[in-house]
């Protein structure tokens, strides 16, 4: 009986499995979230493809904030996430990024001293993808490609820069905003015709269509308050 009732905490509750590059933006969100509506968030970060895969294995995510807006799509198309549940929740920056505080521009990827340069992994992560677009449209491509040190997702890249096992990295503008003072470094951010737009999509999960805490963040995400917040943290607004 206890089960066919469901469970209070369940409800109150919505799991939500987000893109790397936007975790500290997402510990934000909590905050004003929680604080707004009673419900809790639980919140699982990794690469998008990495928590792609584990959704369609039926890992028990209820929100899905993807780095790019083909796997929601897919998800909808599969028929595991609910059909005009998706948009898009924000517009990624990538930036080219140094904890030195010495100026980076494009010939900064040319430098004979580079030895070791951070990308996402871009089979997994939108930032990866589109550092090796940037790359590739600055024709570095031959020299690079015995330089490149690839992490899972783009919070593994900016962590191989901040521990200095790499000198540079292609990361989220919005985990650089997160440091403050001179651990924010310096960093450079390419023209945005360089890379297709990192536009970054929300989708509900089939299985959370009950859950009102899902549907209560879902609109939450698309309220002037969590725009601000958004935008603050280094994110364009669609």
């Amino acid at each position: 009986m206890l089960a066919a009732c469901g469970s209070p905490t369940q409800d109150r509750t919505v799991t939500v499995a987000v893109a790397s590059n936007f975790k500290t933006t997402m510990d934000a969100l909590e905050v004003s979230f929680e604080a707004d509506t009673g419900y809790e968030l639980d919140i699982v970060t990794g690469s998008t493809g990495k928590l792609f895969a584990q959704i369609t294995y039926g890992a028990p995510y209820d929100v899905f904030l993807a780095a790019d807006q083909a796997r929601p799509a897919r998800l909808v198309e599969d028929g595991r996430a609910i059909a005009g549940s998706r948009f898009t929740y924000a517009l990624g920056r990538l930036v080219l990024w140094s904890e030195q505080a010495t100026a980076l521009d494009a010939e900064s990827l040319g430098a004979s001293d580079l030895h070791r340069l951070a990308v996402a992994n871009p089979d997994l992560a939108p930032y990866g993808r589109a550092a090796i677009q940037v790359i590739g449209a600055l024709g570095l491509d031959a020299p690079l490609s015995t330089k490149l040190v690839l992490g899972e997702n783009v919070g593994q890249a900016f962590a191989f820069v901040s521990t200095g096992n790499a000198q540079l990295g292609f990361v989220s503008e919005a985990q650089v905003l997160s440091r403050t003072g001179t651990e924010r470094g310096t960093f450079w951010r390419p023209e945005s015709d360089l890379y297709d737009p990192i536009a970054q999509d929300a989708v509900l999960i089939t299985t959370a269509t009950e859950n009102p805490a899902a549907r209560a963040f879902m609109d939450y995400l698309n309220s002037a308050s969590a725009k601000d917040i958004i935008a603050q943290h280094g994110y364009d607004l669609p």
